[in-house]
């Protein structure tokens, strides 16, 4: 027969182990969330592809034909079309580049987070002001996670706040990494409302971490992720 306290301890590891299992049935079903969100995007992004970009570059290599043909009889109507498969090859590179802007910075994976987040800061439509202090660099997602966070806030301040300034802080600490976004706006931010809060808590949860939103009637926004640092490497100088 167990004892008082055997008996306390017992159930004790019981709810833990309920904990446990509930917490481990939650972060599948949200990466099993993004994942379909992820295929979703994947899916679209292949037909968007298809039907603009791969069809300019197509058209663009057949011009090129022509002015192959054209060239040796004709090369002043070859130099005009040349023009035109020049103009179509830079169309197609505008393109590209709309295409991949939000997938995944330039600036974040060559330069690491803090340039990233200074970039962001710069090109805010409002004053942002950034306190940025961690030194090491982060795995790829969880970098990812935190410009796009970043990016949205900024986002959300200056299209429905109406905020006239917003501030960064960005820490990482011993056992995960905490980055802020608070606008002095006029509050009332409703993650519930919007797709890009969704989507950001459910990257922010799907990494193991939380997403946070503090938003009162005329006292601004918050948002504030937390997410686990994981393996930490030294900043890439060379």
């Amino acid at each position: 027969m167990r004892s008082p306290r055997e008996a306390l301890v017992a159930l004790e590891n019981e709810r833990l182990q309920r904990e446990l299992r509930a917490r481990v049935a939650e972060l599948r079903a949200c990466r099993e969330h993004v994942s379909d969100r992820m295929a979703a995007v994947r899916r679209r992004l292949e037909r968007d592809l298809h039907d603009g970009l791969q069809q300019r570059l197509v058209s663009t290599a057949m011009t090129m034909g022509l002015v192959e043909a054209k060239l040796p009889g004709d090369p002043e109507a070859a130099k005009l079309i040349a023009r035109d498969a020049r103009e179509a090859v830079l169309a197609a590179l505008q393109e590209l580049r709309a295409f991949s802007h939000g997938l995944y910075p330039a600036a974040l994976a060559e330069r690491g987070l803090a340039v990233a987040l200074a970039e962001l800061a710069d090109r805010a439509a409002l004053p942002a002001h950034l306190d940025f202090s961690c030194d090491l660099r982060l795995p790829p997602d969880i970098e990812a996670a935190v410009y796009f966070v970043v990016s949205e806030a900024l986002t959300n301040a200056a299209k429905h706040a109406h905020a006239r300034e917003v501030r960064i802080a960005a820490l990482c600490e011993p056992e995960q990494l905490v980055v802020e976004v608070g606008d002095d706006g006029i509050g009332t931010a409703d993650p519930e409302c919007g797709s890009g809060l969704r989507g950001l808590a459910d990257r922010v949860r799907a990494l193991g971490g939380c997403l946070l939103v503090s938003s009162q009637p005329g006292r601004g926004t918050v948002i504030r992720a937390e997410l686990p640092c994981g393996p930490l490497t030294l900043p890439n100088t060379s």
